[in-house]
């Protein structure tokens, strides 16, 4: 009864979750049961969960060497979305980052993880992810991020042959706006708009000492003009380009040739985790189910439906199920949900 609990609750709301039972099964079930009864295995896997630690690399070369030759490459996206927040009974207490990340392997099962920005065990949900993929310390993963400083540090010290990559669509999309300011702000023998286009053709082709370049020489002539000509619009664009200035140089080292990853068909976007942020916080937290939650709530949440996701529930047939309930002997896939 738990699993089926669990399992349901973890793809629809709690209400929705109680009705089934009672739809399916001779069973009376509230919506705070399946809440508590949820909750409680949450809390039983996160228990579970080791301390975190700043460094996961053990050994050194020569051990790495002796490893066996290791699987497919790992590719792993990391992208954060904002929930509606609640603390106590304030339901109106704003919003806060949830992270989310979604690991792809070719031949493997896809993995995912979540939990809130200033959980102190993050690296640690995003390890215990790689582990369970069988990652090799002699494996090459490539990690995509949005280049935030609270994703910078987590992908760090987790693999030796790790890379670590700027997702070019927080790139362009930081580009396309500029450019959309630049529109109704004109200098005098300068075309901001082409000047943009060149900043972006040039982190395209991995040229960021010329896109700094072209950057800084663009907001020289901004600060300028406005000195010139004050006016909102013009401080408001300068305000914005010396913030992608710093923004570029702050992932700098992160910043690959994005026009030959392209070519070999190699990953450049983290546009595969927009699914994990629709199905982990989107749909649940803002679209349709418009709850507003704890940061406790969620990291449980999160800690439940990961689990539920790795599971592979399909080989136990609805029918077996509710043949075996009647007798009181409800397969249980993990000794969690008992």
């Amino acid at each position: 009864m738990a699993y089926i609990e669990s399992k349901w609750a973890s793809l629809m709301s709690y209400g929705m979750t109680a009705d089934l039972l009672e739809e399916v099964l001779p069973v009376k079930v509230s919506s705070s049961s399946v809440y508590n009864k949820s909750r409680e295995i949450s809390k039983r896997l996160e228990n579970e969960l080791e301390k975190e630690q700043y460094m996961y690399v053990e050994g050194c070369p020569r051990d790495w060497g002796n490893l066996p030759p290791p699987e497919e490459p790992l590719t792993v996206g990391i992208d954060g979305g904002y929930i509606h927040a609640r603390e106590g009974n304030n339901r109106k207490a704003g919003w806060f980052e949830a992270i989310v990340g979604k690991c792809i392997q070719e031949g493997h099962q896809t993995r995912r993880f979540g939990f809130v920005s200033g959980d102190d065990k993050g690296k640690r949900r995003l390890y215990e992810m790689l582990k369970k993929q069988n990652m090799q310390l002699n494996q090459p993963i490539t990690f995509l991020s949005d280049g935030g400083d609270n994703v910078r540090d987590l992908q760090q010290f987790l693999s030796p042959e790790a890379e670590y990559l700027l997702d070019w669509f927080h790139v362009t999309m930081r580009v396309t706006v500029l450019k959309n300011m630049s529109k109704s702000v004109k200098i005098e023998d300068c075309d901001i708009e082409n000047e943009y286009d060149r900043i972006k053709w040039s982190l395209w082709n991995g040229n960021v000492y010329n896109a700094l370049k072209i950057l800084e020489d663009l907001n020289g002539d901004l600060e300028c003009e406005e000195y010139e000509n004050p006016g909102k619009k013009l401080e408001k664009l300068r305000k914005t380009s010396e913030e992608f200035q710093g923004y570029i140089e702050a992932n700098a080292s992160f910043i690959p040739c994005y026009a030959e990853r392209y070519r070999y068909g190699e990953y450049i976007s983290t546009g595969f985790v927009e699914s994990t942020v629709n199905e982990l916080i989107t749909k649940r937290m803002v679209k349709k189910q418009q709850m507003r939650w704890t940061k406790e709530g969620v990291v449980l949440w999160f800690v439940r439906k990961s689990a539920i996701w790795h599971f592979s529930f399909s080989f136990v047939p609805i029918d077996v199920r509710c043949r075996n309930y009647y007798t009181g002997n409800l397969p249980m896939i993990s000794s969690y949900f008992s």
